[in-house]
């Protein structure tokens, strides 16, 4: 009696999984930034890689002449640089006075385009396949794990934008055992911004979320070739890094 209430016990478990499991609509990553933050005028980016290059140079001897430093001669070189350069972006039909002027307002733009989450996946029942990397305990005890959408990401790699990343209030039954681990998720995904430190291999990272997922279940993935290729990569990248030592670690 005791193996067919255990049996029992297990086979429901199981079909609460997969009727979570279920309802969950699957989530692409490229779905989470919010379409509406995407679309915004960015005179910075209709610039040629030469006119930029051109901008930036003007900026520089501007802040240069700005300031008491160099010699006579050397301020005489630095102001005809500057003439010329101004001068070639005059002729690209380029103000440099007015792309100036737009500089805060487009620093909010491509902020909002990285932090902004879709709404509507806000508060809905999500499958999500990613890299969870281990972090500390919530305030009330719960596990946590952030996951990314590339391994990497947040230890040799930079970490993505906030709206690509979110923070895993983890099932009570699984919680990654090292860092990048794949895995598919399944619960309820909100818009919650967060912004926390933590250790993950070279040191504390900033982790900012724009998303928190209240897991329901979790199913580990296999590490695949394509995976095994990104490792290689970053054993690769570690290896320029330090010039080789560490190699056997």
């Amino acid at each position: 009696m005791r193996i067919l209430w255990h049996s029992l016990a297990v086979a429901a478990l199981g079909l609460a999984a997969s009727a979570a499991t279920a309802g969950a609509a699957m989530l692409e990553w490229a779905e989470m930034p919010d379409p509406a933050a995407q679309r915004f005028d960015d005179p910075f980016r209709d610039l040629t890689p030469e006119q930029y290059d051109d901008l930036v140079f003007s900026l520089r001897l501007r802040a240069r002449l700005e300031q008491d430093i160099g010699s006579e001669e050397e301020r005489q070189k630095w102001q005809q640089l500057l003439s010329e350069t101004e001068a070639a972006l005059a002729t690209d039909d380029i103000d440099i006075e007015w792309l100036l002027s737009q500089r805060e307002a487009v620093i909010q733009r491509r902020t909002r385009a990285m932090t902004a989450g879709n709404p509507q996946i806000d508060g809905t029942e999500v499958m999500v396949s990613g890299y969870a990397i281990p972090a500390p305990p919530d305030t009330d005890g719960r596990s946590i794990a952030y996951l990314v959408p590339k391994p990497g990401m947040c230890s040799h790699l930079p970490p993505p934008p906030p709206n690509q990343m979110i923070r895993v209030q983890l099932p009570g039954d699984w919680s990654p055992d090292k860092n990048h681990e794949p895995v598919r998720l399944t619960g309820t995904l909100r818009i919650s911004p967060s912004d926390h430190r933590i250790n993950v291999v070279d040191g504390l990272v900033p982790m900012q979320a724009t998303f928190v997922l209240d897991a329901d279940t979790a199913e580990p993935l296999d590490w695949d070739a394509e995976e095994q290729s990104m490792a290689d990569q970053l054993r690769a990248a570690a290896h320029r890094k330090t010039g080789g030592a560490g190699q056997g670690n």
